[in-house]
């Protein structure tokens, strides 16, 4: 404001000498001097709100398939796009443990590695640096909270396979809205005493800005796939956007869809486009609540590919397309990143996964 202010004087200056002077800098913009009009300082807003919607095996294949059997999808809006890199420290080839920490942390680890470096030190994962900093956090996915992709954002483990210790890092943390399934690993009373209030109904839909929440799909490990879970996925998150947006300072969300990821590893081409677009309606919502907040911005990108996925021909009328498989696990190729809103023109290009955690960090100025 001080150089606007300078820069007016300036001009005011110049205007009484009748002096006409052009300033050209790349990061300020002028206007006539003349005009009376105020000085337009360039500054990248920067939002009050993050999402990030995790897509769990989502390539570019898996996208391109659910576009042309859905018709469409509500990922093609986005128009800041990039590739990230997804190699962890020990491996060309990540799994969704390292993917995950690389973008909770900021640190490439191994493996397997559950919020912790290549070393088993813990990490100050994005979610605890924004409950430092007063910001509202949620948890939501279409798997057990335990898995490595939610627990990579609250959990240190050196093993993803410790569900029971991965639960238990959840008591005393201050994540104020979880969504997903797992209640067999976590203990009920222990909850309730950290103020959570617990949903057990897939379709809920009272929540008190009094309490957080933790809301059970069901009593199981893992929840149905798309066919039997319904709209459970588009729901919560309309739900949880709902309750953080209430709260003062911010919030920063993470959202899953973890069976895409499902489907790649069974070289099931249906049940991936399904888990996709499925993810894409939630993708909807978020995308609607950005647009009309203005203070929110949202990134959707991937862990990984999974199942190296290739889409050898089709039919745009019938919205058929042939596929095949080339590997039952994770692949190395780049996953593509979309974003918008404030501070989206960062996520242009191309990326290490752990830029995505250090660009979040400083654009929501968290120390």
């Amino acid at each position: 404001m001080r150089i606007a202010i300078y820069f007016i004087q300036i001009c005011n200056m110049l205007k009484r000498k009748k002096i006409i002077v052009y300033f050209i800098a790349a990061s300020i913009v002028f206007s006539n001097c003349n005009s009376g009009t105020k000085v337009v300082v360039e500054k990248v807003k920067k939002p009050l709100n993050i999402i990030l919607m995790i897509g769990d095996g989502m390539g570019l294949a898996q996208i391109s398939a659910a576009i042309v059997v859905n018709g469409g999808l509500n990922i093609e809006f986005f128009k800041d796009i990039g590739f990230v890199k997804t190699s962890s420290s020990d491996d060309y080839i990540t799994d969704s443990a390292a993917g995950a920490t690389a973008y909770s942390t900021g640190v490439k680890t191994y493996n397997g590695a559950i919020g912790v470096g290549p070393d088993t030190m813990s990490l100050q994962t994005i979610i605890e640096l924004a409950e430092a900093n007063k910001l509202a956090t949620g948890l939501i996915s279409t798997c057990s909270i335990t898995h490595a992709t939610p627990a990579s954002f609250y959990a240190h483990q050196k093993n993803r396979e410790m569900h029971q210790e991965i639960a238990n890092d959840i008591y005393g943390k201050g994540i104020d809205f979880i969504a997903g399934t797992g209640k067999p690993y976590f203990d009920m009373e222990k909850l309730q005493l950290d103020n959570y209030k617990i949903h057990s109904n897939s379709n809920d839909s009272v929540f008190d800005l009094n309490k957080k929440h933790f809301w059970f799909y069901n009593d199981s490990i893992h929840p149905p796939k798309y066919d039997l879970r319904g709209d459970w996925l588009n729901y919560s998150t309309s739900k949880s956007l709902q309750y953080l947006s209430e709260k003062e300072n911010g919030f920063f969300l993470m959202v899953e869809g973890s069976q895409i990821d499902w489907g790649g590893h069974d070289n099931n081409i249906n049940y991936t486009v399904k888990e996709l677009i499925d993810f894409d309606k939630a993708v909807k919502t978020a995308l609607d609540f950005a647009i009309k907040d203005g203070n929110t911005l949202l990134i959707i990108t991937a862990d990984h590919e999974t199942g190296g996925l290739a889409l050898d021909g089709g039919n745009l009328k019938n919205k058929e397309i042939v596929s095949s498989f080339s590997s039952q696990h994770h692949t190395g190729v780049m996953v593509p990143i979309f974003s918008y809103g404030p501070g989206s023109e960062n996520f242009k290009g191309v990326m290490e996964n752990t830029d995505v955690y250090y660009k979040m960090k400083a654009l929501l100025k968290l120390d």
